[in-house]
């Protein structure tokens, strides 16, 4: 795309005049098939449009607080497509025409939200989106409490008596999130966690003993509060992660072979369930991925913590994987056409606040894949 177009969207964006399709266009940044694509693009002269641009940047970022995160979008997506010059990812052997994209107006669905199901030890069941805010229980000495902004906190009040006290330890909390939700939870030591979809967390109401043990299945990014005295474990699945106060994402799903462990901050070690001897010690950047054996290889934080943060973000990534996203935040069910489909390799960045037609239509720009909806099911073409 030529520097003056782009010129024209962004300034249109900026002033809150795009359309649905153009915002996709925008938020997306930069999306497109690295597979069959030769990486020969020569760099456009962007100078003018920069200079123009930070100007507005740093007047829209004066408006944040009041103007909300949609101030963040308007920057950062001037910013991305300054920086990558390639303009939306289109392929540059293919023309884009605007009847190439699939009409999603009757069929599209919305993104997921701040949604869970909280079961507390005595087995009552509170669906934490429909509950007021405020405090919702009581256990084991321990205020709960749900607030507007998608939390659930646990304030310790009291010491427990003393027959709550031996059962602290055996009667679990478990907040469980459905495809199309997530959550965040603050635990009674001050730890806090964040829920992706399809996700669950047990806990006990209060920690006791030696140890501060929970249960993972599905994804969660975990801020662990400093306790040198009381280890924090995570069991998921085969793998067994300790750490004493750190920063680290786990995703342990269960459709999925492995589980991948990466670390933020501070340090972590990861073994496997049935062969204490097998174990690594991960630094800062480094991803731990759990199967029959523990291989750590180096990460992108950002990419994998996107999800965190309200995206969607792709480093070559096969097509497999990206739908895998979209049925669990979109609670939808995706069928391929054609198996080639799912080998497919796409890089991008892209909302997880929009309509699932954004992230459809923006595959769909660089030519090679097509999509239809029919009621919650996506159907992959060429």
């Amino acid at each position: 795309m030529e520097n003056e177009r782009a010129k024209k969207l962004i300034a249109k964006y900026l002033k809150g005049d795009c359309t649905p399709e153009e915002i996709s266009l925008v938020e997306s940044w930069y999306l497109k098939e690295t597979a069959n694509v030769q990486q020969d693009i020569e760099e456009p002269d962007y100078s003018a449009t920069e200079q123009e641009l930070w100007a507005a940047i740093l007047a829209e970022n004066q408006k944040k607080k009041s103007a909300g995160s949609r101030a963040y979008w308007y920057a950062a997506a001037a910013i991305l497509l300054i920086s990558t010059g390639l303009y939306f990812g289109i392929s540059p052997h293919h023309t884009f025409q605007q009847n190439e994209l699939s009409d999603y107006s009757r069929t599209d669905i919305h993104p997921g939200g701040n949604k869970a199901l909280l079961t507390l030890a005595d087995g009552s069941k509170i669906i934490l989106d429909e509950a007021s805010n405020g405090a919702i229980a009581r256990q084991s000495g321990c205020l709960i409490t749900k607030t507007s902004k998608g939390q659930l906190i646990y304030t310790i009040q009291s010491a427990p008596d003393a027959a709550a006290g031996l059962k602290t330890a055996a009667s679990l909390n478990t907040i469980e999130t459905p495809r199309g939700g997530q959550y965040q939870v603050n635990l009674p030591d001050g730890t806090k966690v964040w829920l992706n979809a399809a996700s669950s967390l047990s806990f006990p109401a209060r920690f006791s003993g030696s140890e501060r043990k929970v249960k993972l299945q599905g994804e969660a990014y975990f801020e662990v509060a400093k306790n040198k005295e009381m280890p924090f474990i995570v069991n998921s699945g085969k793998q067994k992660i300790e750490v004493l106060g750190t920063h680290f994402n786990v995703s342990a799903y269960a459709d999925e072979s492995k589980i991948k462990t990466t670390l933020a901050e501070g340090s972590v070690k990861v073994s496997l369930t049935d062969n204490k001897l097998e174990q690594q010690i991960l630094k800062p950047g480094q991803q731990a991925i759990t199967e029959n054996h523990i291989q750590v290889m180096p990460a992108d934080i950002e990419e994998i913590l996107a999800w965190k943060d309200g995206l969607f973000m792709f480093n070559n990534e096969d097509l497999e994987n990206i739908m895998k996203k979209v049925e669990r935040w979109y609670d939808v069910k995706v069928d391929f056409q054609e198996k080639d489909l799912r080998e497919k390799h796409f890089s991008g960045t892209v909302s997880r606040f929009g309509k699932v037609s954004q992230i459809l239509k923006t595959l769909e720009l660089t030519g090679s894949v097509h999509f239809k909806i029919e009621g919650r099911k996506i159907i992959v073409v060429k």
